[in-house]
């Protein structure tokens, strides 16, 4: 016993869920975390029994069902650790929510009790004294008013507790990034059927520029409406938590406004160029939202989905100039772009070694899954560049180059290629996004340029 009658051995410190899980600080935060466990899930927390309660709180119980992706409170987190590791005990308690404290606890495994003590403050105070035992417990809240022999002890616990991170401010910038103009780069690959045909002329660059904007516009869209479900997940990576909504740099009513307006201005653009790219348009919407809201959490359909979503939008260019994209071609980007799926996946389990995580934040994967993911990305790479050496000899070739052997330097800068991002993606330099790499890596830079040589040595020497 201490000198001020606290007992040490038998005092149990008390965490409430709202400690440790980052709450929503608006309605519409908790209805995005809600719709991110499942699509209908906040609409069905409006259907459920506690019709009284806030529309907050029923939002963020849905959201709470899946505890692998909320934001927690890693300084808080780490204080209890540091309170079990002296010998503490940790009571998880609830206000009201008993299947979520139930679910968090499993899941996080730090807790030696998980109680419910819903109700106002002297009934609270009575069940925490009938659970724990009258003096025997410190809520994580209160740290400031125990007796001062026992601050070297709480001190760490103290320290996280009194943390209060500050929102960086608002700016307009912001918003431009918030729809990531650099993704477009993807969007140029509507123009390859009409290159690959050799097929460059001014009606067909015209329709592919239309499509250019219409799939810029519609991908801003489920870009916003992805980091909207992406919050909690994002505000717990590394990189991921200085995104404009994750860091709160953009609003989430304004990000929320966003989503339809970028998605109705980019069909208006694509109704000028003729249904058949208004169709394969909103075919994109719907992969990508499926995406968003379910696929990018199932193990290997994530990658799938990607490389379908890149080939898309050769579709697209198909679509809009009428220019057909040959086998050959959607053969080459779906192994291709499966590769760098793969990638991005990697780079993410790679990430989560260095922190020590042992699952991809919001995704399926293991870090054990790393081996396996890395054999993905060298050998789709592989399998692309068989499939290009293939076509360097097939008739079609024969018709639009008149020097088809240069396509088989392409296929070794593409060897070369390939094989570097498997390994810088191995060492842990690899950004989230390897287009985005390889537009700004100056070895990729020169590898693209050799490329355009070549194709344009085959065709006109």
């Amino acid at each position: 016993m201490s000198a001020s009658g606290w007992d040490t051995t038998r005092l149990v410190l008390v965490v409430g869920l709202s400690d440790i899980v980052r709450w929503p600080e608006s309605t519409l935060e908790a209805f995005w975390n809600a719709a991110s466990v499942r699509w209908s899930a906040p609409f069905e927390a409006l259907a459920r029994e506690r019709r009284g309660a806030p529309l907050r709180d029923r939002f963020e119980a849905a959201s709470l069902a899946a505890p692998t992706r909320q934001a927690y409170r890693d300084d808080v987190l780490a204080s209890v650790r540091e309170w079990r590791g002296r010998g503490g005990r940790v009571a998880l308690v609830s206000d009201g929510h008993p299947e979520a404290a139930r679910a968090v606890g499993a899941h996080l495994g730090l807790f030696d009790e998980i109680h419910d003590v819903a109700g106002p403050g002297t009934a609270r105070s009575n069940r925490l004294d009938a659970l724990l035992g009258q003096g025997c417990y410190a809520e994580l809240e209160h740290l400031t008013a125990l007796p001062s022999d026992l601050a070297p002890v709480l001190r760490p616990v103290l320290t996280a507790a009194e943390v209060t991170p500050e929102k960086p401010r608002r700016r307009m910038p912001a918003a431009l990034r918030l729809v990531r103009p650099h993704q477009w780069l993807k969007n140029f690959l509507i123009f390859v059927p009409m290159i690959a045909a050799h097929e460059l002329t001014a009606a067909a660059f015209g329709q592919a520029l239309l499509a250019f904007i219409a799939f810029s516009l519609i991908a801003s869209s489920t870009y916003v409406l992805n980091d909207l479900l992406d919050l909690n997940a994002d505000r717990a990576h590394p990189r991921k938590c200085n995104r404009p909504l994750a860091s709160g740099a953009v609003s989430l009513p304004l990000g929320t406004a966003m989503v339809p307006a970028l998605a109705l201005a980019g069909i208006a653009v694509a109704l000028i160029s003729g249904p058949a790219l208004l169709g394969m348009l909103l075919l994109y919407f719907a992969a990508t939202a499926a995406y968003s809201f379910k696929l990018k959490r199932l193990v290997v359909i994530d990658i799938c989905m990607l490389a379908v979503l890149y080939t898309m939008r050769i579709l697209a260019g198909s679509a809009a100039t009428g220019i057909p994209s040959s086998v050959w071609l959607l053969a080459f980007s779906i192994f291709f772009f499966f590769s760098l799926a793969a990638v991005k996946r990697q780079a993410e389990l790679v990430d989560g070694v260095a922190s020590g995580l042992v699952t991809a934040h919001g995704r399926g994967y293991h870090v054990d899954d790393l081996a396996v993911i890395g054999n993905i990305v060298v050998a789709s790479g592989m399998i692309s560049v068989m499939v290009l050496a293939l076509y360097a000899n097939s008739a079609p070739v024969l018709q639009l180059y008149s020097r088809p052997e240069m396509l088989w330097g392409v296929c070794l800068i593409l060897l070369f290629w390939n094989s570097r991002i498997a390994i810088l993606t191995h060492r842990g330099e690899m950004h989230d996004d390897p287009l985005v790499f390889a537009a700004c890596d100056r070895t990729s830079q020169l590898c693209g340029l050799a490329i355009l040589a070549l194709g344009v040595a085959g065709t006109m020497l």
